[in-house]
């Protein structure tokens, strides 16, 4: 401009020699020159003030490395998110991988309690006739065992919704893997501790929003800075730059966008790891539950059947001693029977006499002198013989009396001693069924080996 206003111009009225046209011409000239100056001139001032300076290739370098970086560090804050949800996940598998195995020692104690009830049952059937009469304790070990299926089919259940939560976990996990290796293409050339996330990070991103605003200069076709819009996706409503949910290294991440560093996958992966984390601690909780009832039910009905187990042994035990007692008393009235058979028998042999007649004595003859003279009189027959005869038969039958009663009391001592042996017997089998059931209590044995 400086140029424009000291150009010098041509006086008009001087006098000249030479034609019209020709100082015309010349004059004309010199005005399109002026013309086309002003126009260089303002060419300059819209160049100096909308051209490009010489360092645009430095600038738009900086810019797009401020660019790469700002993503880089959103998507490392995506990154550290996803991991965190990626070792939750894995951490709640080996969780559940716990309560699985303890569900399924639990299974098996079930099962081995469900056999030692069979072979407590197959035991009880070896006992004497007389004893296997159902009992109280047959209705005990048949409740058991109904109990106990009940107990297994409820833990195979539980057992099975485990190891489709299983499936749901390891699918999550393989979801959040791959999402956390396509994320981690771009982590090559950045820290990945996850201190250098969440130390500092509110001063950064602070810093770095006021520094993008002090720039007026837009990168990219849509006229404003993708630098400057993570920023902005980095606020919520509010303006403010908050951690996500869930997220317990304090990383920040921004809102959902398919080109951005946390894309739709990446949300919906731990959105869906943390719904299937939530069902499996709400399965474990159910899980111990299960087998804390379990254990505190089985206990019960095994202490149940073995106290009816005792307690038969019990009334066994008493109902023997006191057969043992009337075995005693019949042994002692067979005793007593004998010996009345022996003196009453003595005593027919004394009534009936010798079996020769020269072995009577002169005292023990129906003829005796005595006897003789007193007869010698009419009417003195003596009813002696008679007597004798009606004391044998009495005698006979008081043996045959005898005999009979020693008989019956025979049998029946034999009865007494045969369900004396029966109730040993019984005892003896009922006690070893508890003593098994006792050894066998804390299951550290193998299904059939017993």
């Amino acid at each position: 401009m400086l140029a424009t206003k000291e150009r010098t111009s041509v006086p008009l009225a001087t006098a000249t020699i030479g034609p019209d046209s020709w100082r015309e011409a010349t004059v004309k000239e010199i005005k399109i020159s002026q013309t086309v100056v002003e126009r260089s001139d303002k060419g300059l001032d819209l160049g100096r003030a909308v051209d490009a300076l010489p360092s645009l290739r430095d600038n738009c370098a900086q810019q797009s490395n401020t660019v790469v970086q700002a993503y880089v560090r959103e998507t490392r804050a995506v990154l550290v998110k996803l991991r965190d949800s990626f070792l939750d996940t894995n951490e709640e598998i080996k969780s559940l991988l716990r309560g699985k195995e303890a569900l399924e020692k639990k299974l098996e104690h079930t099962r081995k309690d469900i056999n030692l009830n069979k072979m407590s049952t197959e035991i009880r059937c070896t006992r004497p006739s007389r004893e296997r009469g159902r009992d109280g304790a047959d209705s005990l070990l048949d409740k058991e065992l109904q109990h106990l299926y009940q107990l297994k089919k409820a833990l195979e259940s539980k057992l099975r919704s485990v190891q489709k939560q299983l499936q749901v976990l390891d699918q999550c996990r393989r979801r959040l893997n791959a999402v956390i290796q396509e994320r981690n293409q771009v982590l090559d050339l950045i820290c990945h501790a996850v201190s250098s996330v969440t130390s500092g990070r509110a001063s950064r991103n602070s810093g770095r929003q006021s520094r993008h605003q002090e720039k007026n200069m837009s990168f990219g076709g849509n006229g404003l800075g993708y630098s400057r819009q993570i920023d902005l996706n980095m606020q919520d409503p509010t303006g403010r730059a908050t951690p996500a949910d869930g997220d317990r290294n304090g990383a920040m991440t921004p809102p959902t966008d398919p080109l951005g560093p946390f894309t739709p996958e990446a949300a919906q992966a731990i959105v869906q790891a943390r719904e299937a984390r939530q069902r499996s601690t709400v399965l474990r909780r159910e899980i111990k539950d299960a087998i804390e009832n379990t254990q505190k039910l089985r206990q019960a009905a095994h202490q149940a059947v073995n106290d009816g187990l005792n307690k038969k042994v019990a009334e066994t035990v008493t109902l023997k001693q006191y057969l043992t007692v009337a075995a005693g008393e019949n042994r002692h009235s067979i005793h007593r029977s004998q010996r009345w058979y022996d003196a009453t028998e003595k005593a027919l042999g004394y009534t009936v006499g010798p079996e020769v007649q020269s072995n009577l004595e002169t005292r023990e003859r129906l003829e005796r002198p005595m006897v003789k003279i007193f007869q010698r009189h009419p009417g003195t027959n003596l009813p002696e013989a008679q007597d004798i005869i009606k004391g044998a038969e009495g005698l006979d039958k008081s043996l045959m009396n005898t005999s009979r009663n020693i008989a019956l009391l025979q049998m029946a001592q034999s009865r007494v001693q045969n369900d004396i042996r029966h109730k040993h017997a019984g005892a003896n089998v009922d006690s070893s069924v508890v003593r098994m059931r006792r050894r066998l209590a804390n299951h550290r044995w193998v299904m059939g080996s017993v």
